[in-house]
């Protein structure tokens, strides 16, 4: 897994992006039958991915699908081609708010016609607009906090189900060769994103469109993450950031927000010696899980829309052995779908069974109206809350007004 698509979880090109630069499906030009299509996915680290999506285009009958794995910046890729003619018909995305806004995509909402409450909503609802979907969630990647059972013990602290709890329990755990917590190098400024806000019961962006977090609840919140910062009790500075669990794996850490991807390596080194946890919830809000998942869009340059569509329909709705597949033999994600996630085997037992309950419990996704600008401006005032102390109050104000000017913009382009 690549990090972009680990980020995906808190997202003027030259003619020479547009080139392809991946694989394809093995079949000469004379096999299958109907239309040839081309298919876009991002560069995956885990092995066998892209032999597998191989396996599944040179499946399908109804057309010749040539896969392309894009390495380099994908998300720009993407971009710069849905604007020309040379892009893909198929592509693994978002998609973004502009590209549904500017009509680059296609409408897929048929294609869940009698499925559609089995898929994974935290997933499903960022690929919504105007009530209409426009990407077909793939898997789910999702983030936690892990924690070394014995360290915990040894030290007479309970697993943290409160933000308090976390604060108290990173700092008794804390000693002169552990870390209580590792939130990632720059102090969970990067990672953590909204997740703190929804464990205080609030949100990025309301139902409604208006600006979540507008509250005097919000400002408390974070004010406890800079008391983490502050305290020493962060880990700052490993050898490897969050998304590796290296550094709980070596015992410089006793607790670690870290992805699903790192669990068989954890579970394998440390055997029961572990647990999972949500982000603890603050005051009267509620656990938080932050989950992502990359979506199959069709262009809507592409000239075999409805080719297209017939495609990911068989390929991220119907063949559900593939789903489960891709989801779990390669990596180690969730499937999209609620009932796969349910009763795939590697799922059921232990840590595992954890997150996927709560993923379905308390998961939540970026909205789609959370635009980079908003978003930028939120992390900015994040960072000097966090490790320079910043007043949480005065700084959110100023982002509450970035962000209800940039939803504004967004709305007049509807």
């Amino acid at each position: 897994m690549t990090i972009s698509r680990r980020a995906l979880l808190a997202a003027g090109a030259g003619a020479g992006l547009l080139t392809a630069c991946g694989s394809h499906t093995g079949r000469g030009d004379d096999a299958g039958a109907g239309p040839r299509l081309s298919q876009w996915y991002h560069q995956y680290g885990e092995t066998g991915t892209e032999q597998a999506v191989e396996r599944y285009a040179a499946a399908y009958e109804k057309a010749r699908v040539d896969v392309q794995w894009r390495p380099g910046n994908y998300d720009q890729q993407t971009a710069a081609a849905l604007l020309t003619d040379s892009g893909p018909d198929v592509f693994e995305g978002g998609p973004t708010l502009d590209q549904i806004q500017g009509g680059q995509v296609v409408d897929l909402t048929d294609l869940l016609d009698g499925v559609k409450d089995d898929f994974n909503p935290a997933v499903l609802t960022p690929k919504t607009y105007d009530g209409r979907i426009w990407g077909i969630p793939q898997v789910v990647d999702m983030q936690l906090l892990y924690y070394r059972k014995s360290l915990l013990r040894d030290a007479g602290v309970e697993p943290p189900d409160t933000l308090d709890a976390l604060v108290d329990a990173a700092g008794r755990l804390t000693t002169k060769k552990v870390k209580g917590l590792f939130l990632g190098n720059d102090g969970g400024v990067g990672v953590l994103g909204g997740t703190p806000l929804y464990a205080a019961g609030l949100q990025l962006i309301t139902e409604d469109g208006k600006v979540g977090f507008d509250d005097p609840a919000a400002a408390r919140t974070l004010a406890k993450l800079h008391r983490l910062y502050a305290d020493r009790s962060l880990l700052l500075g490993a050898p490897a950031d969050w998304s590796d669990p290296s550094a709980f794996l070596q015992g410089l850490t006793a607790m670690q927000w870290s992805g699903l991807w790192a669990l068989p390596q954890v579970q394998k080194e440390l055997g029961d010696d572990f647990g999972v946890l949500p982000f603890p919830k603050d005051g009267s809000g509620a656990p938080s899980v932050p989950v992502g998942a990359y979506g199959a869009a069709v262009s809507a340059r592409s000239n075999h829309r409805a080719a297209a569509k017939a495609f990911v329909k068989w390929l991220w709705v119907e063949r559900t052995d593939y789903q489960e597949d891709f989801a779990l033999s390669y990596g180690f994600h969730i499937p999209a779908r609620l009932s796969l996630a349910k009763k795939a085997g590697k799922l059921k037992t232990g840590a595992a069974a954890e997150a996927v309950r709560l993923t379905t419990e308390h998961g939540y996704a970026q909205p789609l109206l959370w635009t980079p600008a908003g978003q930028t401006a939120y992390q900015d005032a994040l960072s000097r809350i966090i490790r320079s102390g910043a007043n949480p109050e005065t700084e959110l104000r100023a982002v509450v007004r970035k962000v209800s000017a940039e939803l504004d913009r967004v709305r007049k382009k509807s």
